[in-house]
């Protein structure tokens, strides 16, 4: 049973640090920085490949170290993501998490997870995040790509209309939810039927 609970983070509003400078590394990183370029990354990886020095090159924003993790780089974080390959360094890291209630991500460690980086759908202001508990991010992909085939490209569109209403209605908001509900019911309704 998938006891997860799903929030949406604002990356430009916290502190995370990653660490890791390979592939991996580069794969969380570009997870993070393409739902919000001004995410605020600190990178620290005893060597950063050259395809991710480059990217790193685009975001002037971003902390970069190369060096080896040292204790204080968890000073003012809020999250850290752990792409090492690393065990003892990871299991280090994840000890001083928990001792500054720091939330932790681990590639492929799903024991050591406080929270998974879920396959994310993206149509304009709509953004569905898939897990599968740490199961399976090839069935989490093979899922993203079907919504992303089947939501139409006129939701962003529909989201702002949607949006304008919900500023114009009056009433509390038992009455608002009402009036959107009848509003967004033909969205799930296919020939009057649920």
């Amino acid at each position: 049973m998938n006891t997860l609970f799903p929030i949406f983070l604002k990356p430009d509003q916290i502190q995370i640090l990653l660490v890791g400078g390979g592939p991996v590394g580069l794969e969380k990183f570009q997870a993070v920085i393409q739902n919000n370029e001004k995410a605020k990354i600190t990178v620290v990886a005893t060597e950063i490949c050259q395809e991710f020095k480059i990217i790193l090159a685009e975001y002037n924003h971003i902390v970069v170290a190369e060096r080896d993790f040292i204790n204080t780089d968890l000073d003012k974080k809020h999250i850290v993501i752990l792409a090492t390959n690393n065990d003892q360094l990871n299991q280090k890291i994840r000890t001083l998490a928990n001792e500054k209630y720091i939330l932790l991500n681990a590639a492929d460690k799903p024991g050591l997870c406080d929270f998974y980086l879920g396959s994310i759908v993206k149509k304009g202001n709509l953004k569905i995040a898939i897990s599968t508990n740490g199961k399976s991010p090839t069935i989490a992909k093979r899922v993203k790509e079907f919504l992303q085939d089947m939501l139409p490209d006129e939701i962003d569109e529909t989201l702002h209309l949607m949006s304008q209403l919900r500023d114009q209605l009056k009433g509390d908001f038992q009455a608002k939810v009402s009036a959107l509900n009848e509003h967004t019911k033909s969205l799930i309704d296919n020939d009057g039927h649920k």
